[in-house]
């Protein structure tokens, strides 16, 4: 499993490291974020490139798992 650790970053740095980790082909990649937004922002990318994902709460912000 590949992991972004996008915690803190601005956008759109959050989604430019999931597209290059995307690219490189290794899935799962568990994403991890730390606003709300940034969440919201990892999720519309998964949707609009069709790869599954999961969402969950973390103690320090969020976790998306692309599948």
């Amino acid at each position: 499993m590949k992991t972004v650790d996008a915690r803190g970053l601005s956008c759109p740095e959050p989604v430019m490291l999931t597209d290059e980790a995307v690219k490189s082909g290794k899935r799962p990649i568990k994403v991890l974020v730390s606003e709300p937004h940034q969440k919201m922002n990892i999720e519309k990318y998964a949707k609009d490139h069709d790869i599954s994902f999961t969402t969950e709460e973390t103690e320090d912000g969020f976790a998306v798992m692309l599948g």
